[in-house]
């Protein structure tokens, strides 16, 4: 794919970086978007003209992102199953434990206005025997447990915009799993929000309530109840996404090869992050 290809719906796909090991768990924040490389082992925050600026190493596959309201920054750490914070002076530490609950990989994080943290972890070795997952939550007082359980691979998280619902991405079961928040932070009434052509990975929320999802070569716009709004075709597989830009109105994809990124990680660097400008912004910003 060259720097800059023209898109029937949604305008020019742009190439902002290259030479990613495994660009995963995209999120935008403070005016640059902030991205993982799980083989590289580094997360990156990088500016709309491509600079990029390497914020941490982090010794963990995987490893994903959030903030919290006072801006300080939360790392999941697989290996360590740990849930980290990053202080003002950049330093790193334990934020909470979450051993308790699994010894196997946590995956996504996904922070709620209320300051309730939901965390997924597909409780099986990747490529090995398979269990299902759960969502955990952990609330501002420490509280850690588990609020939904039997997920056929858990990846992909977000909250809708009025802070009602959580969205899981099931990748085995290739569906959008919704359940609605109760005040408490536990989780009901679970439903198939989308089902997905192809193993669903990142996802994002727009302002509409609608969710871009990464499978295989493409990234969609689904709306809830499943229609396809939209599609996007790559030359290489999609494995997250975040609206994210001034506006809102930029849609961030994290792009890899899947077999040099899982089963080669000594191979040359295959990921990409593309951008592409999209009609409906990011929840609370618009045009």
């Amino acid at each position: 794919m060259s720097n800059s290809v023209p898109h029937s719906d949604t305008g020019k796909i742009q190439c902002l970086m290259t030479g990613i090991k495994m660009g995963e768990s995209p999120r935008w924040h403070d005016g640059r978007l902030w991205f993982c490389d799980w083989i590289g082992q580094t997360l990156y925050a990088l500016d709309g003209d491509g600079t990029s600026e390497k914020i941490a190493h982090i010794a963990s596959l995987p490893f994903c992102i959030d903030w919290l309201s006072d801006g300080r920054l939360l790392v999941v750490n697989a290996a360590e199953n740990r849930l980290m914070r990053r202080e003002a002076d950049g330093g790193f530490v334990t934020h909470a434990d979450l051993a308790p609950l699994s010894a196997m990989p946590w995956n996504e994080i996904a922070v709620h206005k209320s300051g309730n943290i939901y965390l997924n972890n597909i409780d099986h070795t990747f490529g090995g025997e398979f269990r299902p997952g759960f969502v955990a939550l952990l609330k501002p007082d420490g509280t850690l447990s588990k609020v939904a359980e039997g997920l056929a691979f858990p990846n992909g998280m977000t909250i809708a915009p009025d802070g009602s619902t959580l969205i899981v991405a099931e990748s085995y079961a290739k569906r959008l799993t919704a359940y609605a928040i109760g005040a408490d932070g536990s989780l009901s009434a679970a439903r198939t929000f989308a089902d997905i052509d192809g193993h669903p990975d990142g996802i994002s929320v727009d302002r509409e309530g609608a969710i871009w999802v990464g499978a295989g070569k493409h990234c969609f716009r689904v709306a809830d109840g499943g229609e396809v709004l939209d599609t996007i075709d790559l030359d290489r597989e999609c494995f997250s996404c975040a609206l994210g830009g001034p506006d809102g109105g930029t849609l961030y994809m994290t792009a890899n090869v899947w077999s040099d990124a899982i089963f080669n990680p000594a191979s040359e660097p295959t990921g990409r992050i593309y951008a592409t400008e999209v009609i409906v912004p990011a929840p609370g910003q618009g045009r």
